[in-house]
């Protein structure tokens, strides 16, 4: 075909009204389209083949290609260059090939889990309490002003073979390491709920520190006391600013009250529970605890009340160093967290008969379904201890560390002294002491107690003659053997008193058990009649 007969196919397709005239000095190109022919909404096919035309324009990953050729590849090959020799066209048969597209570098795609692992980590439970947890507690608590407390070397190291530490949570403001968590419980209410106010019942170490920290935050808080608990308590809540209400005979009346005029007047009843906040709180001592003491072996919590502080430090610290043993000690009178292992199912409660009176804050609640949980996970060993080991602990606070501590303080101490971790001889170990929250009368009581069952105070009785100077015999030997004389009571006339007899009763002290040896051995030498009394 001629370049004539491709004009005039090229004009009778395309028609006169879509071309443009041209002036004479413009140049003439018989393949010019026009912009609207290009840009026009419906793009024809072309006229030459079938298919859409390669002058569409090509657009790969979002950026347009290299510019195509305004003509279609498939009609170059009938132009060729143009030589005129002698007249004649002579046509050569041409091919153009499109240039590569550029195409851009995907987005890598995730890799696909097997189905296995997909469904394993969707139907995983959520943690009760995380790290993250904890650690977002202790940056809120220390912006709160709580302070951090000491953990000093004992001077009852070298007596039991150990490195013990002991982690004074006892300083706080309210005697208890339940500040922790009751102002971080505190401090993430609601603006609403804080307006309201809040409401506790009982006298316990929970109820005062959420009294002192409730007015501290400026929130409205009522609690409810039984009408048995002493003045010297409700005048420290009333110091502290909490409104007291009198109510009931027993703690669960007080409970069930406060209980009540929550509901009714919008109040939130807060008791100790299993929550995450109030566990992150508690777990804060884990954290300090491992940043005061270096190469740490093993950590003694007691374990005690709804057992948080016991689960939320050995979360702490597993996370932080799973190689540091962490031990649970509780009362044997009281072992729920014990029984609940062994059984591997919470006990709410024991059909047993502890001394209500020394195990107040530790017999006031049950073993949450949380708390349990994370002991099973986090916690390697619970062991159970005489209520003598407790008290024998609490006087051993009192002579070597001047510290008056309760009897949930001293569990922690009772353990190493009965003798019942002997696998932490020669190690680093730190021991929690909670709280030392404790009147003073039952203070008095249980020292006078522990004194007998160290065998530093015993009692006897003896029968002496009737004769002046047998009395002040009895009493020189005595002070031979250094023995200081606490009581001493002299009957004549007894039925058990052989006849001219007196009977003569005494209380000593002694410095140590050697002393209390020697003092028998030189007593029955004397007196045959000796007897001594049952602690």
């Amino acid at each position: 075909m001629n370049f004539a007969a491709q004009f005039f196919a090229n004009f009778v397709n395309d028609g006169l009204e879509t071309r443009r005239s041209f002036n004479d000095s413009e140049e003439y190109d018989p393949f010019w389209q026009s912009a609207e022919q290009r840009r026009g909404s419906s793009k024809p096919d072309c006229s030459f083949h079938s298919g859409p035309c390669a002058k569409d324009g090509h657009i790969g990953n979002g950026r347009l290609g290299r510019r195509s050729t305004l003509i279609c590849p498939e009609r170059l090959k009938d132009f060729g260059a143009e030589e005129y020799l002698n007249g004649d066209v002579k046509v050569f048969e041409t091919s153009v090939s499109e240039p590569p597209e550029v195409q851009l570098l995907s987005t890598p795609k995730p890799a696909v889990k097997k189905s296995s692992e997909s469904k394993t980590t969707a139907t995983a439970p959520p943690e009760h309490l995380r790290f993250e947890d904890i650690s977002a507690a202790a940056f809120k608590l220390q912006q709160a002003g709580i302070q951090k407390t000491p953990c000093t070397y004992s001077r009852l190291s070298k007596q039991y073979g150990m490195e013990i530490f002991l982690k004074k949570e006892l300083l706080h403001y309210t005697g208890s390491v339940k500040e922790r968590g009751a102002l971080y419980l505190l401090s993430s209410l609601k603006q609403d709920q804080q307006r309201k106010g809040v409401i506790v019942a009982t006298d316990s170490s929970f109820s005062m520190a959420v009294a002192y920290h409730a007015v501290e935050l400026r929130i409205p808080v009522f609690v409810i006391m039984p009408a048995c608990c002493s003045p010297l308590r409700l005048r420290m809540y009333r110091d502290y600013g909490a409104m007291v209400i009198s109510y009931g005979s027993t703690a669960q009346d007080s409970i069930n009250h406060a209980r009540h005029l929550a509901r009714e007047n919008g109040y939130l009843c807060l008791e100790e529970d299993d929550s995450a906040v109030y566990l992150a709180g508690l777990g804060t001592v884990g954290l300090e605890i491992y940043e005061q003491v270096p190469k740490l072996d093993a950590v003694i919590v007691p374990a005690s009340g709804n057992y948080g502080l016991l689960t939320g430090t050995a979360a702490a610290i597993k996370h932080l160093n799973p190689r540091i043993s962490v031990i649970g000690v509780e009362p044997e009178d009281f072992p729920l967290l014990l029984q609940s292992l062994k059984t591997d199912s919470p006990i709410k409660d024991l059909y047993c008969n502890p001394n209500k009176k020394l195990y107040r804050d530790l017999m006031d609640h049950s073993l949450g379904t949380h708390c349990f949980q994370l002991a099973k996970k986090t916690v390697d060993k619970v062991i159970s201890v005489r209520e003598a080991d407790a008290l024998v602990a609490m006087l051993r606070f009192q002579e070597y560390e001047r510290s008056t501590v309760d009897t949930e303080g001293a569990m922690g101490l009772a353990a190493i002294l009965a003798g019942q971790l002997p696998e932490l001889k020669g190690k680093r170990v730190a021991v929690v002491v909670s709280s030392a929250n404790m009147e003073l009368d039952l203070v008095l009581q249980c020292v006078e107690r522990a004194l007998v069952l160290d065998d530093r105070v015993s009692r006897f009785k003896v029968q002496l003659d009737d004769w002046p100077g047998d009395m002040a015999k009895l009493l020189d030997l005595l002070a031979r053997e250094d023995v200081r004389l606490l009581d001493v009571c002299h009957r004549r006339y007894s039925d058990k008193a052989e006849l001219f007899k007196a009977q003569v009763e005494c209380v000593v002290e002694m410095r140590d058990k050697s002393q209390n040896s020697q003092l028998r051995r030189t007593l029955s030498d004397r007196y045959p009649s000796l007897h001594w009394l049952e602690r």
